[in-house]
């Protein structure tokens, strides 16, 4: 790295840590707090029954796909000019997000939040690396990533509240002030820091290879849940096999690109040779897809069907929160006496029983004991199982490469929280559409029949119902999941352990 010439106020380093985590804050903020809002923002821009996932799955994918690029982007043109950019676009893009109309409108602007999102989160540990040394960077990094864990913590909460008191726009512009402030912060008071020639080695094409690649996939798995005249494409339909295969098509030229095209590939698949992180990454991608997909399965389900405000849908899901920050301090104190591996097949072995007890719920279950203890049980597991996926992805590749694995490991938690979510909630629609058609007496499934806030009077019992089955067969299917991600835990070598406890470098993972 390579100090600018431009000269700024003397900022204490206190300042510069705030300037991270606040912006890092913001980012992981905007995960978690559009939960709660998705059946009110479904109701006001005329969302269908499988496509409000879009609002969801457009932030994440833009996201996931630029993640790695936006890594070195801070590198290579420098720290403060690609966060105030981060900032900038997220900040834009928010304010987009709460004033737009129509359903496109919306998801396009979370994308551009996705991707100012990539920009700006792995500028704000850059900063964090190149201003801390010695003992203070661990202790730097640890404040970064509990405050990344308050915001995905506070979201719900948040989101609960904004929505059910004010609008849900206000999940959205409430990123505005926060934007302006830590932009200005920044231009005020951040050096400038950069690599030198580094421009020409971001691998662009690559980035926009694989998030059009998992784009077209999710598009083309959300599709199959589609109503069309009444009858839902089904996995046979042609526009469902176009977009599917585009999208394979494209990902196998993202493999291409990077192994054969790419000068600084954003990939480089020579990293897989660990079986400690291919086992940590293989792992990640099936638990992020069946956490993902628990919140917003139980968002419909508080609201649609057990009629929870947006109020007490974001208080309801504080407990769940709290499982986490409190998973993830019983793992950080255990990993060092029970190693990697086991904390694994424990958390994972958890989420499992969790899934299971989850998918038991039915029309007129309670919020106690039938859904609070088993997502518990979830919520906790989720906190156990991400400090020893990220040791483990570290400690099997070079002390010079355990950013980018920390980055891959990032990316793989995204893209199988996407996919996760695309797959069960279109399986979860194909179980709400047989359970209305074999109960209503019809031989046509309505679009938008069972959407939360506008079902017809007479249809009410009917919907919660149908939504329900759906609801427990994609959580039965997670269970499925999470069992299987027991099984990859075994690819992940039990020294993991001993390289860990050996001394490895800090590690930054970004929280739900």
């Amino acid at each position: 790295m390579a100090e600018s010439t431009t000269s700024h106020r003397h900022a204490p380093d206190g300042l510069i840590l705030t300037i991270a985590c606040i912006a890092q804050f913001m980012v992981v903020l905007d995960v978690s707090i559009v939960n709660v809002a998705l059946p009110t923002i479904q109701h006001d821009l005329h969302f269908s029954y499988s496509g409000i996932q879009w609002v969801l799955n457009a932030y994440v994918l833009a996201f996931a796909g630029f993640l790695l690029l936006g890594g070195r982007t801070a590198d290579f043109f420098g720290r403060r000019k690609v966060y105030l950019s981060g900032v900038a676009l997220f900040t834009a893009a928010s304010v987009a997000a709460g004033l737009a109309q129509t359903d496109t409108q919306i998801i396009i602007a979370r994308a551009v939040q996705g991707l100012g999102g990539a920009i700006l989160s792995p500028a704000t540990l850059t900063i964090i690396i190149t201003t801390f040394a010695g003992p203070r960077l661990p202790k730097a990094i640890g404040a970064w990533s509990a405050v990344a864990g308050a915001g995905g913590a506070a979201g719900t909460l948040l989101g609960g509240i904004l929505t059910g008191e004010l609008s849900w726009r206000w999940i959205f512009f409430i990123n505005v002030p926060i934007g302006i402030g830590v932009g200005v912060l920044a231009a005020l008071y951040l050096q400038e820091m950069r690599a030198q020639n580094g421009a020409s080695k971001l691998d662009v094409g690559g980035s926009v290879l694989i998030t059009l690649g998992l784009t077209s996939l999710v598009y083309g798995i959300v599709s199959v849940s589609s109503v069309v005249n009444g009858h839902q494409l089904g996995w046979g339909s042609s526009k469902v096999l176009t977009w599917i295969g585009i999208g394979i098509v494209l990902l196998v030229a993202f493999v291409a690109w990077e192994q054969k095209v790419a000068s600084k590939p954003l990939v480089p698949f020579r990293i897989f040779h660990s079986r400690a992180l291919t086992g940590a990454d293989l792992v990640m991608l099936l638990v992020g897809g069946a956490f993902f997909s628990m919140w917003y399965f139980l968002t419909f389900y508080l609201q649609g069907v057990l009629h929870y405000s947006a109020l007490k849908a974001g208080f309801a899901f504080v407990p769940m929160a709290l499982a986490i920050v409190a998973g993830a301090q019983v793992s950080s104190r255990l990993i060092h006496h029970h190693g990697v591996r086991n904390l694994v097949l424990s958390g994972s072995a958890l989420a499992t029983a969790g899934f299971v007890g989850l998918s038991f719920i039915h029309a007129s279950s309670t919020y106690f004991p039938a859904v609070i203890i088993p997502a518990v049980v979830c919520a906790f597991a989720m906190g156990i199982l991400f400090t020893p996926l990220a040791t483990a992805a570290t400690s099997g590749v070079d002390r010079s490469e355990s950013g980018l694995a920390s980055g891959i490991l990032n990316t793989s938690r995204q893209v199988g929280g996407s996919l996760g979510l695309a797959i069960l909630a279109t399986l979860a629609s194909s179980a709400t559409a047989a359970y209305f058609l074999d109960h209503s007496g019809t031989s046509r499934v309505p679009e938008g029949i069972c959407n939360a806030n506008h079902v017809p009077g007479g249809l009410v019992q009917l919907c919660e119902h149908a939504q329900t089955t759906g609801f427990d067969r994609a959580f039965l299917i997670s269970a499925g999941i999470t069992a299987t991600a027991f099984l990859a835990t075994f690819l992940i070598p039990k020294t993991t352990k001993e390289n860990h406890v050996a001394g490895a470098p800090p590690i930054a993972v970004i929280p739900e």
